[in-house]
């Protein structure tokens, strides 16, 4: 029997799904997910005219998939990527193919690289972290999670009998080195604002006296923003007795570059006895492709460190062969911006994250906002469409907007008149009533009957 093909639309594209597709996404295709079935390869025509009509139906594809990208850029809310950035000028290295392979700071006989760019950019994070450039190693990644598998495995091979904590909203990454490296994790309890419980983490530190400690510090956690308190964690360390049997992985994709230019915000440093820290370079910076940055000091990474004849040079890194393009787009961006654009920015995204805030509230929609944070937590709206037009994160009863550069205040009031609206519209016919989200941002932010004082006029 024929196998039945469906028409479906998957992000503003009619592609085509089978039954058995559709089976085997099972609940999550009840949430309106589906497999998406790829834009088909096909062997090139012999016949000339044939040949020359395949390509004009190529060429009109791709530029109706350059028009959906654009449409999907211009509704962008949930996810912390700064869209916006103009890399024109290194369209010249998109020829080449620039290939990092090895240890940034050693040469190999591969020659087409970017290394100089790349230690550049090493460079000037170490001193943003305030580690001397003899004293730290680290190289540019795949992105946020390579650089947590990166610096866990550095903990959990300086401390092989080690436990790795992290708090439950620690990201996935987290959890997938533990799997990965077979290693023992334990899950430390959170606040409503998202940050780590302390008082959760010294029990569960004391039930496990004997072993080594390798902690995973949030700082800004994946849904909330919430930033760990990493100070508190060094002196519950210490008097717990882990002096000198512990290593920290300070997880800062995000925040991790924009806690450096909010002048109250504790520093994340070298200066304390942390062993890394692993930012996302394609978030707060902004870039066309995942990449990101780690650094650790060079005493630890010695025991990953393997000379490798065929590459002359040295295996330190997760990935082998590495891209050579990021370095340049990183590289481009620190010059373009320097400190000062950065912390520009820095403050135009807090300043709007408040702005938006404060805009859903006044829509009687229950918001909240971490202080050192430009993660918007607020109630997840109740139609899926809208969900997937602005490619809201959602977790349970909550969604995020993350505000990034790219994000104007009018595109954000333009967000919450839509919301406004649309959320009257959803909830029609039971009846209009704000649902209860006090379980997740907590009692003094919820605007339902129950926790707001005001809702009365609501």
């Amino acid at each position: 029997m024929a196998e039945k093909k469906i028409d479906v639309v998957v992000g503003g594209w009619q592609v085509m799904a089978t039954d058995d597709h559709l089976k085997a996404v099972g609940d999550t295709g009840k949430q309106g997910r589906l497999l998406v079935e790829g834009f088909a390869v096909q062997e090139p025509p012999v016949d000339v005219e044939a040949a020359a009509q395949r390509q004009a139906g190529v060429a009109a594809l791709l530029a109706g998939f350059a028009h959906h990208l654009q449409d999907r850029t211009a509704h962008h809310m949930g996810y912390p990527f700064n869209l916006e950035f103009d890399f024109s000028v290194l369209d010249q290295f998109q020829s080449f193919s620039i290939n990092n392979l090895g240890d940034p700071f050693i040469e190999s006989n591969y020659g087409v690289h970017s290394r100089q760019f790349e230690v550049a950019v090493l460079d000037w994070f170490a001193r943003l972290w305030n580690i001397q450039q003899h004293e730290y190693w680290g190289y540019i990644t795949s992105g946020g999670t390579e650089g947590n598998l990166h610096s866990l495995l550095v903990g959990r091979e300086i401390f092989r009998d080690g436990i790795i904590y992290a708090s439950c909203d620690s990201h996935y990454s987290v959890f997938k080195a533990a799997r990965m490296y077979r290693v023992e994790c334990v899950k430390i309890g959170t606040l409503v604002s998202g940050e780590i419980n302390c008082a959760d983490f010294k029990s569960k530190l004391l039930m496990n006296a004997g072993r080594p400690a390798i902690v995973n510090v949030n700082i800004g956690t994946t849904v909330k923003g919430a930033i760990d308190d990493l100070d508190n964690i060094i002196r519950i360390l210490e008097k717990c007795g882990f002096r000198d049997r512990f290593y920290i992985h300070c997880d800062g994709a995000l925040a991790g570059l924009m806690m450096s230019f909010i002048k109250h915000a504790p520093k994340v440093t070298f200066d304390k006895p942390i062993g890394s820290v692993s930012i996302s370079g394609h978030k707060f910076m902004g870039c066309p492709v995942p990449c990101g940055v780690v650094i650790t000091r060079l005493e630890h990474v010695k025991v990953l460190s393997t000379d490798i004849e065929y590459i002359s040079s040295r295996d330190a890194t997760i990935m082998g062969s590495r891209n050579g393009h990021s370095p340049l787009f990183l590289w481009y961006t620190l010059n373009k911006k320097g400190y000062r654009g950065i912390q520009k920015e820095v403050k135009k995204c807090m300043r709007n994250a408040q702005h938006l805030t404060s805009r859903l509230r006044e829509k009687g929609v229950s918001a909240f906002l971490n202080e050192l944070s430009s993660t918007v937590v607020f109630e997840r709206p109740r139609d899926e469409s809208f969900v997937h037009k602005w490619q809201l994160a959602c977790e349970g009863s909550i969604a995020h907007v993350v505000v990034m550069p790219n994000l104007s205040v009018e595109k954000l009031d333009g967000f919450v008149e839509e919301l406004a609206v649309g959320r009257r519209m959803w909830h029609e016919d039971e009846g209009f009533s704000v649902p209860c989200v006090a379980k997740d941002i907590g009692e003094e932010n919820c605007l339902c009957d129950v926790h707001d004082k005001n809702s009365g006029a609501a």
